[in-house]
């Protein structure tokens, strides 16, 4: 296990009815002026808006509104957010929606502090903020595990590039599983794959021996297998739903990371197919994984055999631990269907080849992968996803 340092992440309250309870005591400790912020028009249809507008009148805070915030939310949509909370005075940021929303927020707290383009500071000067407007989130939609860390994922539209930024932490967290239970069943499998792609991102990251973190990874990942079957046959049981949450917040609160270099080149691939693309973000790792598994496997066969037995249950009876490993890329790719997830691109409507040439000459190249790619063999394996 490598060294580290640990620290503690955002207070979270979690539990059906939390809102009520939680966010006026939390109002008393900011400012008067609010910004809410959201996505489309779930949140109001749900009559969460509703709840969370009493709440902060009752509080007398003065409220400005950010709304639209996009599935892939832009680098033009958090200047907008940052304008919007510098010309109102902004005290305190509290983001309600899923992950896009919270992801979107933390960048509109950071370069609502600062007058230097907050793109250009991280990545040209390498450069990152130090003061934020307080956030909070508002969890409507499990699965990316956004609100509990600082990073965040933001398409700039004229660079063609979706990468990740750091901006603000949540000082609190509120998590009603209740609330994911009007979502629609397509982003729910979608959100809990992309929960079981921030684990096993982790989990075959380096070093490559197996530690406790890595332990603690299979029991989730197991739990969220379980629970994807559980919410597909019993869709209005908010015991499976808050599972789900649960899990996505375990798997990005840093815990699981803890002495390891992460992998996370399914995810830079698909950052890139989205920035170009637009696609679902589960949907398109679903896609990816297995091909770039049978591409990186024999790097690091022990652990993809460990990943067979643990995860899948693979009888190893008699088998190579070669043959192991490779059952258990079959397990992953069969639990993909039988999910209902897509298993290629052109489910996605992806067919331009030009644009997977573009999309793997953009994509950053990661050091915990078990194989560094290159750039040609990110092509193969977008090909292969056709």
């Amino acid at each position: 296990m490598k060294e580290f340092i640990y620290a503690k992440m955002p207070k979270v309250y979690f539990g059906e009815g939390m809102l009520k309870k939680a966010l006026p005591e939390e109002l008393k400790k900011v400012g008067n002026t609010v910004m809410l912020a959201y996505g489309g028009g779930s949140v109001k249809r749900i009559g969460l808006y509703d709840k969370v507008i009493e709440v902060l009148k009752e509080n007398e805070k003065n409220v400005v509104e950010f709304s639209g915030i996009m599935s892939n939310p832009t680098y033009s949509k958090v200047q907008e957010g940052a304008k919007l909370a510098k010309e109102n005075n902004v005290d305190f940021i509290l983001a309600v929606g899923g992950g896009s929303v919270v992801d979107c927020c933390k960048m509109v707290a950071a370069q609502a502090k600062v007058d230097e383009d907050i793109w250009k500071m991280e990545f040209e000067d390498r450069k990152l903020p130090t003061e934020f407007i307080k956030l909070a989130s508002v969890v409507t939609a499990s699965g990316t595990g956004a609100e509990m860390n600082n990073g965040a994922v933001i398409t700039n539209e004229d660079k063609k590039l979706k990468a990740g930024m750091l901006g603000a932490l949540s000082d609190f967290v509120i998590l009603d599983p209740s609330y994911t239970l009007t979502v629609p069943m397509k982003q729910v499998i979608s959100g809990a794959f992309d929960t079981l792609s921030h684990c096993m991102e982790t989990y075959f990251g380096k070093p490559a021996e197996t530690n406790v973190s890595d332990e603690i990874t299979e029991a989730i990942m197991r739990n969220v297998i379980k629970n994807i079957r559980e919410v597909i046959k019993n869709p209005e049981d908010v015991n499976v739903r808050s599972e789900l949450m649960w899990d996505s917040s375990i798997a990005e609160c840093g815990l699981l990371k803890l002495g390891k270099v992460t992998d996370f080149q399914a995810h830079q691939i698909e950052h890139q197919l989205g920035a170009y693309t637009d696609c679902n973000h589960g949907q398109g790792l679903a896609v990816m994984h297995p091909k770039l598994y049978r591409h990186i496997y024999k790097e690091n066969i022990s652990k993809f055999a460990r990943f067979a037995v643990e995860v899948w249950k693979v009888d190893s009876t008699n088998l190579s631990q070669e043959e192991v490993a490779e059952k258990g890329i079959e397990e992953l790719d069969k639990y993909i269907k039988e999910i209902g997830l897509p298993t290629t691109l052109a489910e996605l409507g992806i067919t331009d080849k030009e644009i997977l040439r573009k999309v793997a000459d953009s994509s950053n190249i990661t050091a915990g992968c078990a194989k560094q790619l290159s750039h040609d063999e990110i092509y193969e394996i977008l090909i292969e996803c056709m």
